[in-house]
């Protein structure tokens, strides 16, 4: 698709890499974003290139703040005018555990990258989109990256859930503030999906879902988030905009 970009935080690897890989088989120019330029960013960015598709790294804390404005010039020197920001960039907690027990530490490590570090770069994003000529034929967007716990309580994880319910708000306070500017803000919230954060604990998710946890009876991949990616980016579930995507296998439905 002739045009669009996409700045995908969090991107190489797990979910991110899932909706770059997606938004990229599209024809969106993508920046794989991670805090340090490892291997895992020079094989996603190896990857992407091999589709043909223009491609940058762009390298950055999300949870430094300071970075945000030279990361989005770099990426947009790089690239041109960035029709999508995908705040996806996140971490867990350290130790699950009690919630009596979890530390101010703790605590702001999540908040850091899961909430501030997002509110600020769609701020940063939104201030550049405004000040621009869009072309009306693409469509420009925020989609932000949250999590089942957003709104269901993990008892051992408190401060994740926390950070993600902050996210979520994010998400709907961008929508009301960009939507007299056709921009729209979405939110997708993935339930179980396979990826590195998981890993140590998918034995036991695996047996959950044989028993019942969920509807679909598997794991989700970062294929499938970003499948729903791809359809907000593009524009094709526009009127969502302040939406919430449950992205969970039937997860979150009440069940009795």
């Amino acid at each position: 698709m002739s045009g669009y970009a996409a700045l995908v935080t969090g991107s190489s690897r797990g979910i991110g890499k899932g909706i770059a890989l997606a938004l990229a088989a599209e024809g969106f120019s993508i920046a794989v974003n991670a805090p340090a330029a490892d291997g895992e960013v020079g094989q996603t960015v190896a990857e992407l290139r091999s589709m043909g598709i223009k491609t940058h790294a762009a390298i950055a804390d999300i949870a430094d703040l300071s970075a945000h404005e030279a990361m989005l010039a770099g990426v947009e020197e790089a690239l041109g005018p960035l029709t999508t920001l995908v705040n996806n960039a996140g971490v867990s907690v350290r130790q699950r555990g009690d919630l009596l027990d979890v530390t101010p530490e703790s605590y702001d490590r999540c908040q850091a990258v899961n909430t501030r570090g997002g509110f600020f770069l769609a701020q940063a994003w939104a201030r550049r989109a405004l000040n621009r000529e869009r072309p009306g034929n693409l469509h420009h967007c925020i989609i932000t990256v949250s999590s089942s716990n957003a709104s269901a309580v993990s008892i051992a994880r408190g401060e994740y859930c926390v950070s993600k319910a902050g996210a979520s708000m994010t998400a709907r306070l961008f929508a009301v503030r960009l939507g007299a500017h056709d921009i729209g803000s979405y939110e997708i919230q993935p339930g179980l999906i396979e990826t590195a954060m998981t890993e140590p604990v998918k034995d036991i998710y695996l047996q959950r879902i044989s028993e019942g946890l969920t509807v679909a009876k598997r794991m989700g991949t970062p294929a499938d988030i970003g499948a729903i990616a791809l359809a907000l980016a593009t524009g094709k579930l526009a009127f969502c905009t302040g939406q919430a995507l449950q992205a969970d296998g039937g997860l979150a439905i009440p069940r009795f």
